[in-house]
């Protein structure tokens, strides 16, 4: 019989082992193959709730609340000059502990309006907030934060600046926790309001009243106190003073705390709404006269570009590395000195002096004058101020055009006045006369046909608006951009080689240190390094960039340097080296119209150096340069007091330094000069009745030039000075012009004395222009322009319809002038007040009358 097995009902398969990964679930189908058991999802709950209370209780049972920081805040930063000295300090100001009596009720209602809402009724910590935020942030919709007051005031109080990772997070949530057991709600917040930083070096509120309002915290009013809570998240940004970004930042966060206190029913609707947004008082920090408090602000707004805020300098104990060189910084204190301030110039203690050098090879700053007092004038004259450069924009468009394959040898009528093709104010404007001025300001020269290098030399203006011309203004703004001149602070108007635009001293001695460097530019700093303790969280590692070629660069030091050997930078010929040698210097002088501002510009091999000056009014505009010392009864220009401070400055910095020398150039041999047609001798004749006719064409040349012309003609030019508007010496009238009279007569004259100083005239070929061409010419015409605007269907936007006193009006210097400028279509804007510039000249009416 034949074994027999039944076979199966069911196909048998092979069971398999399970492994830890049981997915997807067997005997289950779609997506209920891969949900886990209700067994697994408790058993996993379970697990995490068991391991977080594990973790809890070992938290809760051995962090006990510690003592507070002594300290709290206020390790001191540390800011060393190159060499190793020390600079100067931040430090974090005294705190004055006032306990929640002392305070206004609104302080410590503001603040839990702004931070914290629920802080009476939770625990010292909020769950709710806390698992948002940890959501947030693990799945990357943002960084946010869930603390409390308490966890604000225990982070404040036990926690070292910089503790801020998760397990710092945690230990911060139990503290909280158990202080929140441990002391009372008004104890918490009295420790909250007494240690929160606000800014200013202040800690607490007490020390930040003073600070921004000056005075003390019980008489704070709602307003300045929602101001004070609103900028808690980030004082070093969002303070007024900061600028108008802040400001406007702050207003929004000030209204906001307002909102919050209203809603919440600590001050009524109707104080919301009344409420005015306060002014802070100027910022006068401690401990920072003198130079220090210069140079520090500037080490703050430089770090603040990095990252590193004002809280950070104040609270984490850095020690920072400057460029500053204290020998060089103590000689442009010296070199400032030499200005008297009292006694015969008055005028002269409103005047703005900035120093600045840099060395060419790395772009860093090693000294920086832009004041005398810190503690008295916050506001400084090197990096804040801007003032017209003159003539020390001339370089730019020398480089231009040797770039455009122009050489120094090529010819140029350098006569003045001239009628330059294609000069104009404005674009597309008319073409207007050019006038040249001397060496120091002393009139309008004529130079003939000269070659570029004496064109540099004696900075004739004639000359440089032709080469403007040829090679384009465009091209001129491009060469000072390269350099190192902002953008913003350029402008490519035909005007640009005279410096009409206004610098600051600092981006100018960036430009002159890129010609230093022949040509590579260098990203200007001031900040070498920032330590905390052991780590170095910050190096300096700017960028270089070749701006300008070698060979034009060799060109134009070389002509630079002849307005040094025999232009109007001579004083500086006296910088010497360490045997008696003639060091090797380049620059240029600057002077703007009416003698705004005076610069000199110039370099060694190893350092780039500007010296500065300008003299604001009383009121904060342009003003005339008062002279003063040796140059007193003249006109201060550039080849005054800046080249020789300038000067003494340089021979104290540069005591031991060896002498180096420019690249090697020799300049080619000039072509021949044009030979001008000589001018027909008259003929003279012994009968006192022969008749002449008296030349045309006079009017307009210089009075020596005319009367040149006129005894040549056998007449007796006789000199009537006038008042005008013309400059000083330009022959306004001619008596009995193209007439026939006896030879030997004498034929009236009549000169121009300039402006009379008390009166103004308002310049032409404003309506129809744009706002800042009209704001510029009143300015420079010592007036003030009062712009408003009107809505108009057919002017352009920008364009000025109307000028009231009307154009060519005789009116007091310093009268308002209204300008009507069209806003487009649409409603009538609002006025807009004309900006005060700070005590820095601004502006220009481009008419091209710039001196050397």
């Amino acid at each position: 019989m034949a074994n027999w097995s039944p076979t199966p009902i069911w196909p048998q398969t092979p069971r398999r082992r399970r492994g830890i990964w049981n997915y997807p679930r067997p005997h289950r189908t779609g997506l209920r193959a891969w949900i886990p058991s209700w067994r697994v999802v408790v058993g996993t709950g379970l697990t995490l709730l068991s391991l977080g209370v594990g973790v809890f209780t070992a938290g809760w049972i051995g962090w006990a609340v510690p003592d507070e920081r002594k300290e709290i805040g206020s390790e001191t930063t540390t800011v060393y000059y190159e060499d190793g000295k020390v600079l100067g300090k931040f430090a974090a100001v005294d705190r004055t502990i006032r306990s929640l009596d002392e305070l206004p009720p609104y302080v410590g209602q503001a603040v839990v309006a702004s931070e914290d809402q629920g802080f009476e009724g939770h625990m010292g910590v909020d769950p709710v907030g806390i698992v948002r935020a940890f959501i947030s942030n693990v799945t990357g919709g943002g960084r946010q934060g869930a603390s409390t007051l308490t966890q604000q005031y225990v982070e404040n109080t036990y926690f070292q600046p910089g503790q801020s990772s998760y397990a710092d997070k945690f230990r911060e949530i139990v503290l909280a926790l158990k202080v929140d057991k441990e002391k009372s709600k008004d104890e918490i917040l009295e420790g909250y309001v007494n240690s929160i930083y606000l800014g200013r070096g202040a800690y607490g509120f007490e020390a930040a009243a003073k600070a921004y309002f000056n005075k003390p915290a019980a008489e704070l009013t709602v307003s300045e106190t929602a101001m004070l809570v609103g900028i808690i998240p980030s004082p070093s940004y969002w303070d007024p003073r900061f600028g108008e970004e802040s400001k406007a930042v702050a207003e929004q966060k000030w209204a906001r705390v307002l909102r919050n206190m209203a809603d919440m029913g600590y001050i009524t609707q109707e104080e919301r709404s009344s409420a005015t947004f306060p002014e802070p008082i100027e910022y006068k920090p401690a401990s920072r006269a003198g130079q220090v408090g210069y140079l520090l602000e500037e080490v703050r707004k430089e770090l603040a570009d990095e990252g590193i805020g004002e809280e950070d300098l104040m609270n984490n104990g850095y020690e920072i590395r400057t460029t500053i060189n204290s020998k060089y910084q103590k000689a442009a204190v010296d070199a400032a000195k030499t200005i008297p301030y009292d006694g015969e110039n008055p005028a002269s203690k409103r005047l703005g002096v900035s120093i600045v050098s840099i060395d060419p090879k790395d772009g860093a700053i090693r000294a920086l004058y832009g004041g005398k007092n810190y503690e008295e004038v916050q506001y400084n004259s090197a990096t804040d101020a801007k003032a017209q450069g003159g003539s020390t924009f001339k370089p730019f468009t020398l480089i231009g055009a040797l770039e455009e394959g122009h050489e120094l040898n090529e010819y140029y009528n350098g006569n003045s006045p001239m009628q330059i093709p294609g000069w104009t104010e404005t674009p597309g404007g008319p073409e207007v006369e050019l006038t040249n001025f001397g060496p120091e300001g002393s009139g309008g020269e004529s130079y003939g046909d000269i070659d570029l290098i004496d064109a540099t030399a004696n900075s004739v203006n004639t000359v440089y608006a032709q080469l403007n011309v040829e090679i384009g203004a465009k091209k001129s703004q491009d060469v000072a951009i390269r350099a190192g001149i902002p953008e913003k602070d350029t402008n490519a108007e035909l005007s640009n080689v005279l410096g009409t635009s206004t610098v600051r001293a600092v981006d100018l001695a960036g430009a002159y240190a890129t010609f230093a460097a022949q040509g590579t530019r260098h990203e200007t700093h001031m900040v070498t390094s920032v330590k905390n303790g052991e780590q170095e969280i910050y190096t300096f590692s700017g960028e270089s960039a070749r701006a300008i070629e070698p060979e034009v660069m060799t060109k134009a030091t070389y002509a630079m340097e002849q307005v040094v050997n025999e232009g109007s930078g001579t004083p500086a010929k006296e910088l010497v080296g360490p045997d008696g040698e003639q060091r090797p210097v380049a620059g240029k002088t600057g002077s703007t119209n009416q003698n705004r501002s005076a610069w000199f510009a110039g370099y060694i091999p190893q350092l780039a150096t500007v010296v500065g000056l300008y003299q604001p009014t009383e009121k904060g505009g342009e003003d005339t340069i008062t002279p003063f010392g040796q140059w007193a009864g003249g006109s201060m220009t550039g080849g005054t007091w800046p080249v020789t401070a300038w000067t003494q400055y340089m021979q104290a910095v540069t005591e031991g330094m060896e002498v180096e020398e420019f690249p090697e150039y020799t300049p080619p041999a000039p072509p021949p000069s044009p030979t001008p047609t000589p001018s027909p001798t008259p003929t003279v004749s012994d009968d006192p009745n022969e008749k002449v006719m008296v030349p045309t064409g006079l009017v307009g040349q210089q009075f020596a030039a005319a009367a040149a012309v006129l005894s040549g003609a056998g007449l007796n030019p006789q000199l009537i000075e006038v008042p005008s508007d013309q400059p000083p010496g330009t022959v306004l009238s001619v008596e009995k012009e193209g007439q026939e009279v006896k030879r030997g007569s004498n034929i009236r004259v009549e000169v121009s004395t300039g402006p009379d100083e008390n009166t103004a005239t308002v310049p032409g070929g404003l309506v129809g222009g744009n706002e800042n061409n009209a704001r510029g010419q009143l300015r420079a015409a010592g007036l003030d322009p009062r712009i408003e605007y009107q809505a108009s269907e057919d002017v352009a936007e920008g364009t000025v319809i109307s000028v009231n006193p009307e154009e060519g009006a005789q009116v007091p210097v310093g009268s308002p002038v209204q300008v009507i400028v069209s806003s487009g279509p649409g409603d009538i804007g609002l006025p807009t007040e004309e900006p005060t510039g700070g005590g820095g000249p601004g502006g220009g009416n481009g008419n091209g009358n710039g001196s050397p």
